[in-house]
């Protein structure tokens, strides 16, 4: 008598696996096959059918099942399981963590950190090989990325309070996040560029004539991605307070204003605190110290520098200004704003994790 097809087991994910099937789910380096497997198994873990994820990742469902039942088994390591085209393995799963934990536990000695030439000296094996397990394992000893954390005691109240504002912008008003780029050096090049050619790159000198500084003021207003934006000689409070009004004369006078801005001494001087007193449709949010992120027109700042500025060749501050000044305008001409999804509480675990990961304490 048939019964029918067995019902399948439920798949629940610890806080360190599910953490772990994120990162390879979205990981650029890692074998595609791999990456697969994780979305399988995290779209499995929320409730979805065989079939749907089959559908939505363009595979089978046997493919579906196989990996479904490979992590029920043997979890995270499940991913791995699966035996390779060619000779028998010449290393196993053991020895391989075992390379793995040497590389993320050790250094090289009179060194800073591994290469894979000298790994494989030290290891006793191929340097083929430890590029091919760094590869598998994401290792990337070369490289680095900076961080530093918030000491700020109001850092999960400036967050939340910040956050808020991009997700749920308030009615009948602007928020305007607002920065200065300061001391933009006005470089002109030695020797005229030589141009990009079939087989070569752009070629400048690496010396050049320097011409004075200008600082940006920006202002960028996150539901429509425009910018107010002004160029002045120097960033005090006399500057910022007339970088004010220029936001005033440009904000149509119904409507308030938020400021989003960091903890720069000249947001905070008792002149602009006085001028702020006078205009209540003016509300300043502080970015917590250390959390510059926090601030969309940062991104923008990247931007200008990267296609207006740093690769330019200016012969004095008025033609830099021309030049950032014609930036700004195309840029409103086809504006859009930043996609900001991020949850107040998503990032605040970030911080967390990595806090915890250091051995520091949050506020």
């Amino acid at each position: 008598m048939r019964t029918g097809r067995p019902k399948k087991h439920t798949l629940v994910l610890s806080e360190t696996e599910r953490t772990h099937l994120r990162r390879y789910s979205r990981s650029r380096s890692l074998p595609h096959a791999l990456v697969r497997r994780a979305q399988i198994v995290l779209l499995s873990a929320a409730g979805r059918s065989n079939t749907a994820i089959a559908a939505r990742l363009g595979v089978s469902m046997p493919t579906v099942g196989l990996w479904r039942r490979r992590f029920l088994a043997r979890g995270l390591a499940g991913l791995y399981a699966e035996r390779p085209a060619g000779p028998p393995r010449t290393y196993d799963e053991e020895r391989i963590a075992r390379l793995m934990r040497k590389a993320l536990t050790t250094r090289p000695q009179g060194a800073t950190h591994w290469s894979v030439r000298s790994f494989a000296r030290a290891s006793g094996v191929s340097k083929s090989t430890v590029q091919r397990y760094f590869n598998l394992f994401g290792l990337q000893p070369h490289r680095r990325k900076s961080f530093q954390l918030s000491n700020d005691p109001f850092f999960v109240e400036k967050v939340r309070d910040i956050v808020g504002l991009y997700l749920n912008p308030p009615d009948h008003a602007l928020v305007l996040c607002v920065d200065e780029k300061t001391q933009i050096q006005v470089l002109e090049r030695s020797q005229p560029i030589l141009p990009m050619g079939l087989g070569y790159a752009e070629g400048v000198t690496h010396d050049y004539f320097r011409h004075g500084t200008t600082t940006l003021f920006a202002a960028l207003d996150i539901a429509n991605g425009t910018v107010i934006g002004q160029c002045k000689p120097r960033h005090r409070h006399q500057e910022f307070l007339g970088f004010l009004r220029h936001i005033e004369a440009s904000v149509p006078p119904h409507l308030d204003v938020h400021l989003i801005v960091d903890n720069y001494s000249t947001h905070q001087h008792p002149k602009v605190r006085a001028w702020l007193a006078k205009r209540p449709r003016f509300h300043l949010h502080f970015t917590p110290t250390h959390a510059f992120w926090l601030n969309q027109v940062e991104r923008w700042f990247g931007l200008i520098t990267q296609q207006a500025i740093r690769r330019g060749s200016f012969r004095n501050v008025p033609d830099l200004i021309r030049q950032i000044e014609t930036y700004v305008a195309r840029h409103n001409a086809q504006a859009c704003p930043f996609l900001w999804t991020a949850a107040a509480d998503s990032l605040l675990a970030k911080v967390e994790r990595i806090s915890q990961l250091i051995g520091g304490t949050r506020h």
